[in-house]
């Protein structure tokens, strides 16, 4: 049995059929962990859906912001933006089938293997949550994904209000400050707050803020985090942080991480392909 950690995919099917063929995947034997934004940039949203859905639980998928964005769309919340690539999915004859799928995936996973753990989301955790905290954070939001009232929390999720998160947050507010946490984060102040302009490289952090993981005190540091969303930062495989989101959709690559499970914890190695289908520099 081989686990991979795959980063943000945008809709490139035929790079993660390469992928998948250099790996030599087996769904009947290997487990996938998709890290959010399985849609939208790229020429086909609507078949990496489907190849995920057909993989059964060996696919096991994160949302992204643009995942959500996809079922906002839907749920007549959103309006298509110019650059969106949806249409396969929102045309599609068995476009219900797809959308239901999606919003039964999940906003944060946790894996535990040789004794160590790996947390598992799609741009980033608040300083100030823990693990366990962020599983049952990402857990309201599902709750609310999988709901009857699901539009109503499409109406009200966009916004970059408030910017820091308080356990006494409730109702809208609240589940919008996890999603964005979840599904935005790139940066932060030490104090937590989020800013949600950045998507530069490292070397060029807006002032007073600090890339989420490097702020001092996180309660995640002491286990390993996986991530993508910031495909400026690319690859970093660090013992407590793993970023995987390589520029697929925008000229770069689509990443694997190949954990291979031990007593002691799990080693790893980083497989890659270029993604033919890649949109030009700048159009994210």
């Amino acid at each position: 049995m081989s686990l991979y950690l795959i980063g943000d995919l945008q809709g490139c099917d035929a790079a993660l059929q390469r992928l998948l063929e250099k790996i030599a995947f087996s769904p009947s034997r290997d487990t996938l962990f998709l890290l959010g934004d399985l849609v939208n940039r790229g020429p086909a949203s609507d078949a990496v859906l489907r190849r995920l859905m057909g993989y059964g639980a060996s696919a096991r998928c994160l949302l992204g912001n643009h995942d959500l964005h996809l079922l906002a769309l839907a749920q007549g919340a959103r309006k298509p933006g110019r650059k969106d690539t949806l249409q396969g999915v929102l045309h599609a004859s068995d476009r219900p089938a797809m959308l239901e799928w999606l919003r039964h995936q999940n906003l944060a996973l946790l894996e535990r293997w040789g004794g160590q753990e790996l947390l598992m989301v799609h741009a980033g955790v608040l300083p100030a949550w823990t693990a366990q905290k962020t599983l049952e954070l990402a857990q309201e939001v599902e709750t609310a994904l999988r709901g009857p009232d699901s539009a109503d929390f499409f109406a009200t999720m966009y916004g970059n209000a408030p910017e820091a998160w308080s356990d006494d947050l409730q109702g809208p507010e609240r589940l919008r400050v996890i999603v964005n946490a979840l599904t935005r984060l790139r940066v932060c102040t030490p104090e937590g707050h989020m800013e949600f302009g950045f998507s530069g490289k490292v070397e060029a952090l807006p002032a007073g803020y600090l890339p989420w993981f490097e702020v001092p005190g996180r309660q995640t540091a002491s286990i390993s985090v996986a991530f993508g969303h910031w495909s400026t930062l690319g690859w970093l495989g660090r013992s407590d942080v793993l970023s995987l989101d390589t520029g697929c959709v925008w000229g770069g690559c689509l990443s694997a991480l190949h954990i291979t499970p031990q007593a002691t914890g799990w080693s790893s190695e980083l497989v890659q392909v270029q993604c033919a289908e890649s949109q030009r520099p700048g159009q994210h």
